[in-house]
C-alpha cells in the first residue's frame, strides 16, 4: 500500500506497521493525517496476512497532539468550495454545531482503531500528549518507554478530550487527576497507575513490541479478533461507546468557556508558541507524581 504522504504504512510477518510521519511537527494530527491513518488501519484489519498492527511514531515523538496550524484541518478539497465548508481551527470562531461537527470527523477517523478486528498495539516513545494520547488510549495494548510523556495539557485552556478512554485505563481517580490539571506523567508512572500495559527502557522498547507482536502472529487472525471483540462490547456495555459518542459535544462545550476564549485571543495576538509557553510555565515542569508527595521547587518543579 503507498501513495501516503503524512504516515508510512508496511505489511510484513504477520504485522502491519503503521508509522506517523510528520517527525517535524512531532507527528502532530492533522485531518489528512489521520485520514491517511483511518485508509491503512482499515486495509490491515482487510488483510488475512496480517494478525495485528504497530502504530507508532517517526523521530523523537510518538505524538505531541492535534496540529493546530490554521489551515491544516479543512473539511474541502481546495478548489471546491471550501470557503463555504466547516473549515478552521484554534482562530477560528465556528458555531458550537459546526465545532461538534468537526470533532466528530476526527473521532469517526481515531475510532477504527477500537472498531477494526485486528488488535492494535501502541508503541509510544518521546511526547504522547494531546491528540497522541487519544490515538493511544484507543488502542489495544499500549507499551510505553519508561521516559515517555503522557498526559492532555490542553485541558488547562483548550477543552476536554474528544475521546475518552481514561476512565476505562487508569479508573476515576487518576483520569481526574490529570484530566483536572493537565499534569503529565512518565510511561513508567502511567504502567503504574493502568494508564498503559507495560513501560521498559526506551532501547528496548521496539523489541518489546515487536515480540507481542511475534506471539499474536502465531495465533488465528479470526481468534484474535473474537478475543478483542468481546472485551470491547465489554467496554461498550460499561457506556464506552456512548462516552466517545458525548466526549466530542463534551469538547465542543469546554471551547466556550471563558479561559478558552482568552487563550485563543492570546494565540491570535502573540502567536501560537508564545501562547503555548505561557500557558504551561505556569505549571513548571508539568508533571504529576504517581508515588510520593509532590513537593515542588520555586518554579513548580518536582523535587
Amino acid at each position: 500500500m503507498t501513495g501516503f504522504e503524512h504516515i508510512i504504512y508496511e505489511a510484513a510477518d504477520g504485522r502491519a506497521r503503521i508509522t506517523l510521519n510528520k517527525p517535524e511537527k512531532r507527528n502532530a494530527l492533522s485531518v489528512p493525517l489521520q485520514k491517511e491513518m483511518n485508509e491503512a488501519l482499515w486495509e490491515a484489519d482487510n488483510d488475512k496476512a496480517v494478525h495485528c498492527v504497530i502504530l507508532r511514531g517517526a523521530g523523537t515523538s510518538f505524538s505531541a497532539g492535534y496540529d493546530l496550524t490554521p489551515g491544516t484541518n479543512v473539511s474541502a478539497t481546495p478548489g471546491e468550495g471550501a470557503g463555504s465548508y466547516r473549515d478552521g481551527g484554534i482562530y477560528a470562531d465556528p458555531t458550537i454545531d459546526d465545532d461538534i461537527w468537526r470533532l466528530e470527523l476526527g473521532q469517526r477517523l481515531r475510532m477504527a482503531l477500537f472498531d477494526m478486528h485486528k488488535p492494535v498495539i501502541a508503541q509510544v516513545h518521546g511526547h504522547c500528549l494531546a491528540g497522541g494520547s487519544d490515538l493511544a488510549l484507543l488502542c489495544d495494548i499500549i507499551i510505553a518507554a519508561e521516559d515517555a510523556t503522557i498526559g492532555f495539557p490542553p485541558v488547562r485552556d483548550l477543552g476536554s478530550p474528544p475521546n475518552q478512554m481514561w476512565l476505562y485505563n487508569c479508573g476515576p481517580q487518576w483520569a481526574k487527576r490529570l484530566l483536572l490539571t493537565g499534569d503529565t506523567v512518565t510511561g513508567e508512572e502511567a504502567a503504574l497507575i493502568g494508564l498503559v500495559l507495560k513501560a521498559v527502557p526506551a532501547d528496548m522498547l521496539e523489541a518489546e513490541v515487536e515480540g507481542l507482536a511475534d506471539r499474536m502472529a502465531k495465533i488465528d487472525p479470526d481468534l484474535l479478533a473474537a478475543n478483542k471483540r468481546i472485551v470491547n462490547l465489554g467496554i461498550e456495555l460499561m457506556g464506552g461507546r456512548t462516552l466517545q459518542r458525548i466526549a466530542a459535544e463534551n469538547d465542543a462545550r469546554g471551547h466556550l468557556a471563558p479561559g478558552t476564549r482568552a487563550f485563543r485571543d492570546n494565540a491570535r495576538a502573540k502567536g501560537l508558541k508564545a501562547a503555548l509557553k505561557e500557558r504551561d510555565g505556569q505549571f513548571g515542569d508539568g508533571r504529576a507524581r504517581v508515588r510520593g508527595p509532590e513537593v515542588r521547587d520555586k518554579d513548580g518543579r518536582l523535587v
